[in-house]
């Protein structure tokens, strides 16, 4: 049986990735910070044998090797690891300088396989993390390595924000007016199921795989009327001027140059307008427009499943740091 370093084992999809792996037989050895006091290993490994916790600088390539990898030998190495907040620093800290430092130590110590967790975003960049996703995408597609860059289309916690919002009685947001975009969301659950497949899947490997959910696209306005048939509520909108987002950005931007915090608040501002004006589906080029039908899916879980379950109480929402809201 195939032996997987896990980075970024303590995020939703990582927990999630891990629970897969585990449940396929792999022996596991997730590499990671040292937890905060907050966090018990059983919270990562839910008892699972199989799974080893070992802590060090995910930055180091050092640490990589020496606290991390140890001399031992594996056959793949699994990131689901990215910035938190997509701020410059942060992502090309992570979103590159950590995964360029990973790969160094891949490949040092004879790992034939990487499996990365990107974006669907960065088939247009225009934000600083999406750049820094792109750079090293383009160094392990150089490396040598097998390697498969799964590119997930919305998760769900970045669409939950408003469930208890309207529970609450309040109008569900919209920008512009709800049909701007469409995204096929996709459980932790299903992608995780699908970077596993890219373990031992030829036909995942040394390829792009851009993933989303089953079903059609979604529209906000449908995840709204959703939301407000699965409460028993009367659909009610607020619709949200584009350039209500513009002047946001505009002025944070020129605050920024007094004041350095407000430049990285102007580039979440930024972040937020880009989900909330593009589509999380494949870009065709040669058409200049979103592709629906193109945008590959996998999985049985719907959003709708999952708002039904948030809204009876059988799950709760993590919301993730690009949450639009």
């Amino acid at each position: 049986m195939k032996r997987i370093f896990l980075l970024g084992a303590t995020g939703t999809i990582g927990r999630a990735t891990l629970r897969e792996l585990s449940r396929r037989g792999y022996k596991t050895v997730c590499f990671m910070r040292p937890l905060a006091g907050t966090s018990r290993p059983e919270d990562i490994t839910n008892g699972a044998p199989e799974v080893d916790l070992r802590f060090g600088d995910v930055t180091s390539e050092t640490s990589i090797r020496e606290d991390g990898l140890r001399g031992e030998r594996f056959d793949v190495l699994l990131s689901c690891m990215a910035s938190r907040t997509g701020a410059p620093k942060d992502a090309w800290a992570i979103d590159h300088d950590a995964h360029l430092a990973a790969l160094r130590a891949a490949q040092s110590a004879g790992i034939s396989q990487f499996i990365l967790l990107s974006a669907i975003c960065v088939q247009k960049p225009r934000l600083t993390f999406q750049h820094a996703k792109l750079a090293f995408e383009e160094k392990l597609i150089g490396s040598g390595l097998t390697y498969s860059i799964v590119r997930p289309t919305a998760f769900f916690k970045s669409l939950s924000g408003q469930v208890e919002r309207v529970r609450n009685g309040k109008s569900f947001l919209l920008f512009g007016d709800g049909m701007l975009t469409a995204c096929k969301p996709i459980s932790d659950d299903d992608l995780a199921s699908y970077m596993a497949d890219c373990v031992d899947d030829q036909h995942l490997q040394n390829r792009i795989l851009p993933i989303g959910g089953p079903g059609d696209p979604i529209t906000p306005i449908e995840q709204g009327e959703r939301l407000f048939a699965l409460l028993g509520k009367e659909p009610k909108f607020t619709h949200v001027p584009i350039r209500f987002l513009d002047a946001i950005i505009a002025i944070l931007d020129a605050i920024g140059w007094l004041i350095p915090a407000a430049k990285k608040k102007a580039e979440l501002a930024r972040i937020g307008r880009y989900y909330a004006t593009e589509s999380m589906l494949v870009w065709d080029p040669q058409k200049g427009c979103y592709d629906g039908s193109g945008t590959p899916s996998t999985g049985s879980t719907t959003l709708f499943d999952y708002y039904a379950a948030l809204v009876s109480g059988e799950t709760s929402a993590e919301r993730g740091d690009h949450a639009i809201f």
